[in-house]
C-alpha cells in the first residue's frame, strides 16, 4: 500500500484542476445557480495567516458542498487593494503602492491556490485597477445626478503622524488605529453621500435577510432610528431644544445633557467651570464616535454652570456635558431622567443629582423614603405628573407631546444616529473623485467618456500633512479644462476612501471583463443576490451597510433588479493565539507577535490536514484558540482515512455495523453543513473512520465513494486521489451528495440525559439521527419534564448534541 504522500498529491491535483479548468464558471450554465462569496482582502502586510485561512476555508467547504449538491456555483476571489491599509503598508515598506500592491497580491494568490480552493481566477478583480475603478467613479458620477453626492466642511478625525482623515471605526481609544498618536478634530471641505435618505430602507430590510442577529441589531443601532419628541427648554442664553423618545417621562427631567459639540456650550459655560469644560472637550474630541456611544454606562461630564427650566412644571435644572451624547443625533442635546433610564441612573448617581421617580409600576417605591436601587425603564401609570396623573405611559405620550405643541414648546418626531457618509480621503491611493470645478460653470461632474480620471503616477505619494490630497502638489493633475465651457479649471485632489470599492465589487464578478458597463443586467438577474457571503463581523456595520446603500441606489436608478446584496452572511470568528508581548490571548496580528503563517504548516503536514485543523479547532462562528500541538490529529486522522479507502478496493460489502455507520455519518454530516458546525462534522468522521477500523468491521469500495465524496469539501486533495485510485474518470466533485436511508439508521438509540436547574430529572432515549429541533420536542413532551416546569419560566435551554440537554427555569 501506498503511503500517503501529500506533497506530491496535493501539487498534482491544483495543477490539473487548473490544466482542466474544473472551477471555472459559465455564466449559460443549464444547472440552478449558487453564488458563494468570501469578502475580499485587503493585498497589504506580507501575506495571510492562520486567521484570514480560516475563513477562505469556510466558504471553499460550502462552495464544494453546494456543487455536490447539483449547483452551478459561482466562487470569485480578487483584491480590496486601494485605501488606507495598503498605503501604510507601502509607506512602511518605503515602496510605492502600486508596486507593493502587485507584490503582496502575488503572493496571497500563491497563499489562496495552496489553500485549494475552487475560485474561478478567470474572474480576478482588483479595484485599483482603472479598468474597474472607472466604473467606481461611474457610480459616483450617478449618485451626484441623484443628488446624493454633495460637499460640505465638517470636523473629522485628524491623525498627525499619518497626516489624514481617519473614519470612526480607525480610532481607537481616540488614537490611530496603525500609528497610537493621538487623534485631533479637523474642520475640512469633504464629499458626502447621502447616506441618511436610505436610512428607513437600510433599518426596515434587515428583516428579510439571513444574516446573525448580533450584525442586525449592530446595524439598528448604528442607524438609531428613534420615534420621540422635540422638547424646548428656556435658559438665559437662549432656546435649547432637547430629544426624548420618552416624553412619559418629562417630569422626571433632573438634568440636561449637551453634546461636547454643541453650538450652545460655550455661550452657556460659566466663567467658573470654562476650564474644565475645555478640558472636558479636549478629551471627548480625542474618542471615536464608536467608543461614545457603545459605551453602556458612561458616567463622564461636566457641569457648564447654567441651569435650564423643564417646560410642563418650570423647575430649574443644571446643564452638563457628556460625550455619549453626539451633536448629530437628535438635537444634540437630551433631557436626562435618571429613575426611568439606566445610563442617566448611574450618571445622577456618580455626580449626586437628583432623581424623581415618575412612572409607577409593580416594584415602585411610591411613597417610601429610601432611594431607587436602579432606573425602571419599562411602562407604567404615571405620578408626580401633574394633570397627567393616572395615565398610562402610552396615553400619556401623545398627550404631552400635544400640550407641549399647543405651548411651542415641542413637537412628534423622528430622528437617526446615522450621519452623511464622509466620502473623501486626503491620501493619494485611491480612486479620483470625478469632479472639476470652474470659475465660470461652478462645479462639473464629469461624464462617462471622460472617465476614468486616472491617478497620476509619482513617485512621492506620502500625505503632505497640509489637509490637501497629495495629488494637491500636482500641477499636471490639477489644472485641466471645463468640459462644458473649455475655460481653464482645476481638478477635485480628494481621492475616495477605501470602502467605495468594497461596496460594489460583488456586482462585477458575474461579467468582469465588461468593458461598456459596470455590469449587464440579465447577467446579475442569473448570479444576484449573493446567496452565501462569508467574512469577520468587524465588517458588520461600515462594509455591510455601505454595500447596501449602493446596492439600493442602483436599484432605484433601474440599473439591477434586487434591493440588497446579500441574503445570507455567515461571520466566522477570529483564531487567536497567546501574545508574548500582552501576556494574553489576542487576535492575530505582527504587532503583538502572535502571527502563525500557514505555510510552514502546510509544508509540514500538507493543505488539507490545515484545512481540516482550521474547522475542527472550534465552532466556525466563535473566536478559536490556536494550538499547533492539535494539528497532529488532524494529520493522523488523513492517515487513517487514506488506508481506509485503499484497503476497501478488495473488498466486495460493508460489513453490517459499518453500513449503519456509513448511513449515519451521511445524515450528521448533512446536518451539520446545513446548520454551518464543521467542527462537528470533522467530529463524526473521526468517529466514523475508527468504527470502520474496528477488528472484524470491512467496508467495501462502494461505501468507500460515499465518505470519499462527504470529506471532498472538507479536504479536496486527498479526497480527488483517492476517488481516482478506486478507478473513477471524472473529478470527485462531479458526483452528486449522497442521501441516507431512514430505515438503516433508525435502529441506533441514544440516551440524553434532561437536566433542569443543576438536577438530572430523566433520560430521554431516542434516535440518534435526530436534529436539535426534534430532540427539543420530545424533551417538552416527556411527562417528567412537563410536571417540573409547570408554571415556571424557562430562561435558557442548552442541548450539547448526543451528549446533555438542560433548562434553566425561574
Amino acid at each position: 500500500m501506498d503511503p500517503y504522500d501529500f506533497t506530491q498529491i496535493e501539487a498534482k491535483w491544483r495543477d490539473v484542476w487548473e490544466t482542466t479548468e474544473e472551477h471555472l464558471t459559465q455564466n449559460n450554465n443549464t444547472k440552478p445557480n449558487y453564488y458563494c462569496l468570501d469578502m475580499f482582502p485587503y493585498p497589504s502586510g506580507s501575506g495571510l495567516h492562520v486567521g484570514h485561512w480560516r475563513g477562505y476555508v469556510l466558504s471553499d467547504v460550502w462552495a464544494r458542498y453546494k456543487k455536490l449538491q447539483g449547483y452551478h456555483v459561482l466562487h470569485p476571489m480578487g483584491w480590496d487593494s486601494f485605501g488606507l491599509p495598503a498605503e501604510n503598508d507601502a509607506i512602511k515598506k518605503g515602496i510605492h503602492p502600486a508596486i507593493n500592491v502587485r507584490r503582496n497580491i502575488d503572493n496571497i494568490r500563491r497563499q489562496l491556490k495552496e489553500i485549494g480552493a475552487m475560485y474561478d481566477w478567470s474572474r480576478e478583480i482588483n479595484t485599483s485597477d482603472p479598468e474597474y475603478y472607472r466604473w467606481t467613479q461611474w457610480i459616483f458620477v450617478q449618485m451626484y445626478k441623484k443628488g446624493l453626492a454633495y460637499r460640505k466642511k465638517m470636523p473629522i478625525n485628524w491623525c498627525p503622524h499619518c497626516k489624514t482623515g481617519l473614519a470612526n471605526e480607525e480610532v481607537i481609544n481616540g488614537k490611530c488605529e496603525r500609528c497610537a498618536s493621538d487623534v485631533k478634530k479637523r474642520e475640512l471641505m469633504q464629499w458626502m453621500l447621502k447616506i441618511t435618505a436610505y436610512a428607513d430602507r437600510l433599518l426596515d430590510d434587515l428583516e428579510k435577510l439571513d444574516w446573525p442577529e448580533k450584525v442586525k441589531l449592530m446595524q439598528r443601532n448604528w442607524i438609531g432610528r428613534s420615534e420621540g419628541a422635540s422638547i424646548t427648554f428656556s435658559t438665559e442664553i437662549a432656546p435649547l431644544k432637547v430629544f426624548t423618545t420618552r416624553p412619559d417621562t418629562l417630569f422626571g427631567a433632573t438634568y440636561v445633557v449637551l453634546a461636547p459639540e454643541h453650538e450652545l456650550i460655550h455661550s452657556l459655560t460659566t466663567k467658573e467651570q470654562k476650564k474644565e469644560v475645555e478640558r472636558y472637550i479636549e478629551t471627548s474630541s480625542r474618542k471615536s464616535e464608536i467608543e461614545r456611544t457603545f459605551v453602556s454606562k458612561s458616567k463622564t461630564g461636566v457641569f457648564t454652570g447654567s441651569y435650564a427650566r423643564n417646560p410642563v412644571n418650570n423647575k430649574k435644572i443644571p446643564i452638563w456635558i457628556a460625550d455619549y451624547v453626539l451633536a448629530h443625533y437628535g438635537s444634540g442635546a437630551i433631557m436626562s431622567v435618571p429613575a426611568h433610564d439606566q445610563r442617566d441612573f448611574d450618571f445622577a448617581t456618580a455626580h449626586n443629582l437628583p432623581i424623581i421617580e415618575v412612572i409607577s409600576h409593580s416594584d415602585s417605591l411610591k411613597n417610601k423614603t429610601e432611594p431607587l436601587p436602579q432606573s425602571y425603564e419599562g411602562e407604567g401609570v404615571l405620578i408626580n405628573s401633574g394633570p397627567f396623573n393616572g395615565m398610562s405611559s402610552s396615553e400619556a405620550k401623545p398627550e404631552i407631546i400635544k400640550w407641549l405643541a399647543a405651548r411651542e414648546k415641542g413637537e412628534a418626531v423622528r430622528t437617526y444616529k446615522l450621519r452623511d457618509w464622509i466620502f473623501s480621503r486626503q491620501r493619494y491611493w485611491g480612486e479620483p473623485i470625478p469632479v472639476i470645478y470652474c470659475d465660470r460653470c461652478g462645479e462639473v461632474i464629469l461624464e462617462e467618456e471622460d472617465l476614468p480620471v486616472l491617478l497620476p503616477e509619482v513617485e512621492q505619494y506620502q500625505p503632505s500633512g497640509t489637509g490637501a490630497s497629495p495629488l494637491a502638489a500636482i500641477p499636471e493633475f490639477v489644472h485641466t479644462t471645463c468640459p462644458k465651457c473649455n475655460a481653464p479649471a482645476t481638478r477635485e485632489t480628494d481621492t475616495m476612501p477605501q470602502w467605495a470599492g468594497s461596496s460594489w465589487y460583488f456586482l462585477r464578478y458575474p461579467n468582469p471583463s465588461l468593458s461598456t458597463a459596470p455590469f449587464e443586467k440579465d447577467h446579475l438577474e442569473k448570479w444576484l443576490p449573493v446567496a452565501c457571503y462569508v467574512g469577520g463581523i468587524e465588517h458588520a456595520i461600515l462594509h455591510l451597510l455601505y454595500a447596501r446603500f449602493f446596492t439600493k441606489v442602483l436599484f432605484d436608478l433601474g440599473y439591477i433588479g434586487f434591493d440588497e446584496p446579500f441574503s445570507k452572511l455567515f461571520n466566522q470568528g477570529m483564531v487567536c493565539k497567546y501574545s508574548e508581548k500582552t501576556e494574553k490571548l489576542e487576535k492575530m496580528s505582527k504587532s503583538k507577535g502572535n502571527v502563525v503563517n500557514p505555510d510552514s504548516l502546510v509544508k509540514r503536514y500538507g493543505t488539507d490536514t490545515v484545512r481540516l485543523y482550521e474547522l475542527f479547532i472550534g465552532p466556525p462562528e466563535v473566536d478559536a484558540e490556536w494550538n499547533d500541538n492539535g494539528i497532529e490529529g488532524c494529520y493522523r486522522f488523513l492517515k487513517k482515512f487514506w488506508e481506509l479507502i485503499l484497503r476497501s478496493a478488495t473488498v466486495s460489502s460493508s460489513s453490517p455495523a459499518v453500513q449503519q455507520q456509513i448511513h449515519l455519518l451521511i445524515a450528521k454530516v448533512t446536518d451539520r453543513l446545513a446548520s454551518f458546525k464543521f467542527n462537528t462534522a470533522i467530529s463524526a468522521f473521526m468517529e466514523c473512520v475508527n468504527i470502520c477500523q474496528s477488528p472484524g468491521e470491512t467496508l467495501c469500495a462502494k461505501d468507500a465513494e460515499t465518505l470519499i465524496i462527504l470529506l471532498s469539501p472538507f479536504a479536496p486533495h486527498i479526497s480527488e486521489e483517492l476517488w481516482h485510485r478506486l478507478g473513477k474518470r471524472t473529478s470527485v466533485f462531479h458526483s452528486s451528495w449522497p442521501l441516507f436511508d431512514p430505515k438503516i439508521i433508525a435502529t441506533e438509540k441514544i440516551e440524553i440525559p434532561i437536566q433542569i436547574n443543576g438536577k438530572i430529572r430523566t433520560v430521554l432515549k431516542v434516535e440518534k439521527n435526530l436534529s436539535e429541533e426534534a430532540i427539543e420536542k420530545k424533551v417538552f413532551e416527556n411527562e417528567s419534564v412537563r410536571t417540573a416546569i409547570q408554571g415556571k419560566s424557562i430562561i435558557k435551554k442548552i442541548y450539547v448534541p448526543e451528549k446533555i440537554f438542560t433548562i434553566v427555569i425561574k
